[in-house]
């Protein structure tokens, strides 16, 4: 028996106007949850049109046209504006029926695609209950027939299963939140003998030790911990609402080991280092979880991803921000102070979940309004736009001063190495991510 996906009917009517509009095909993305029972589609976001398309208005009636690395890039974004439990769970393409028969091919080649580019970002790890399965829905744009397989993105030879595809209005209409607040203090070091001193491959070996802590944490929903297999609203089911878009929020306490225990051994090691990165502050985290009975360990392990993915999303955004500004005609090290991106919160419409962005010091309300129309077709108003967050700085200290000029070229090359990505014609420094209270990045010599 196949699975069954629950939609949000608003995603009808979405579909059904993208069909007449383009032509002889359109693509997109399914966004929404996954659940051990049952999968919940929430938005259906259309792949947005290279500037090229634009200004010449350019389509193609070929589906070996399609752009496979602008769509992985774009669900890339998508994927770092999504709270903890909402994910990049399928695509769709509307196609004409001459092409119809070519479109399942074209389906799977972009799910895997797509499920391979998230997965390289990712530093949580899968549990055992996990959904793997990611949809592929089929339009025909004159029929409107639909048509919802699925494949298992763990076997690369996976074939096609049937699903169902049913509408439900008000799906999403009072979903449960879970916010956290979690303090950061890390310190990574920089090894001396790390090729080139790569700070991006540094700084995600530090975030890799650190998600293991919070992978480990305990964490107390509303003061209390509570048994995973439990429900998360047991002993609250009088006090939930009824009215439409309406959210229950549950307040949520991290606690991290501090040790892990007289049965694990723990070994010092020595090593030689050029310098250290230190993040510190508090990171504002959020996660969304259906309301069809959701147990307790549906809820933490959403949030628990939230709290990594920001985190690491940030320190991406951070590094590119860097090098975009500075450029690479900087010759030292001063001393500066960065202003960091706040985090805010943006209704998703007729449901009670929020989308995530980031807006920087000299952003407008305009440059966010126009970033949520380009990657996920949606219009905001100013006065929808919730910022989460105070402004938050970064403190940038030099090298030492009796550090050599051959040792500080290096840390310098370092940074002018870091990876850069574009972000469908924006900074992509401004889409994703989430630092709150002071981070701090330090270099120093031995």
């Amino acid at each position: 028996m196949g699975r069954t996906y629950f939609v949000e009917e608003a995603i009808g009517q979405y579909l059904s106007d993208l069909s007449t509009k383009v032509k002889p095909y359109v693509t997109g993305l399914l966004v929404g949850q996954c659940s051990p029972q049952r999968d919940y589609v929430i938005r259906a976001v259309r792949t947005p049109p290279k500037e090229e398309q634009k200004e010449n208005n350019i389509s193609s009636s070929s589906l070996a046209s399609i752009d496979e690395e602008w769509i992985t890039t774009h669900a890339s974004q998508v994927s770092r504006m999504l709270p903890g439990g909402l994910l990049v769970l399928g695509v769709f393409i509307i196609a004409t029926p001459e092409l119809s028969k070519d479109s399942q091919n074209a389906l799977r080649t972009l799910i895997f695609s797509v499920e391979k580019s998230l997965t390289k970002r990712r530093l949580w790890k899968h549990v055992e209950e996990e959904v793997f399965d990611r949809a592929a829905l089929q339009i025909c744009s004159s029929t409107k027939k639909v048509v919802c397989r699925t494949y298992d993105v763990q076997d690369p030879k996976s074939s096609a299963k049937p699903a169902d595809w049913k509408y439900q209005s008000a799906l999403s209409a009072s979903w449960l939140a879970l916010d956290c607040t979690v303090n950061v203090n890390i310190h990574i070091p920089l090894l001396a003998t790390s090729p080139n001193h790569d700070l991006e491959k540094n700084t995600k070996n530090g975030l890799n030790r650190w998600s293991k802590q919070i992978e480990d944490s305990v964490f107390l929903i509303n003061g209390q911990v509570k048994d995973g297999d439990t429900e998360l609203l047991e002993g609250q089911k009088k006090e939930r609402v009824n009215t439409q878009s309406s959210t229950q929020f549950s307040d949520v306490k991290v606690l991290t080991q501090l040790s892990q225990g007289s049965s694990h051994r723990s070994t010092a090691t020595v090593q030689v280092c050029s310098g250290s990165i230190n993040l510190r502050g508090a990171v504002k985290c959020r996660a969304y979880v259906h309301n069809n009975k959701p147990k307790v360990k549906e809820a933490v392990q959403a949030l628990k991803r939230d709290i990594i993915n920001t985190l690491s999303d940030r320190c991406e955004i951070l590094f590119e921000d860097l090098i975009i500004n500075e450029g690479s005609h900087k010759k030292n090290f001063e001393r500066e102070y960065h202003v960091l991106p706040q985090r805010l919160f943006v209704p998703v419409p007729g449901s009670s979940v929020m989308l995530s962005d980031y807006k920087f010091g000299d952003e407008g309300t305009g440059e966010i309004q126009e970033r949520f129309v380009e990657l996920l077709d949606q219009s905001v108003q100013p006065e929808d736009i919730h910022i989460a967050e105070e402004i938050n700085t970064v403190d940038i200290c030099p090298v030492t001063d009796n550090t050599d000029d051959a040792q500080l070229k290096q840390v310098t090359k370092a940074t002018l190495l870091v990876k850069l990505q574009q972000n469908m014609g924006v900074v992509i420094a401004a889409a994703v991510a989430v630092f709150a209270s002071i981070f701090s990045f330090n270099y120093f010599s031995d």
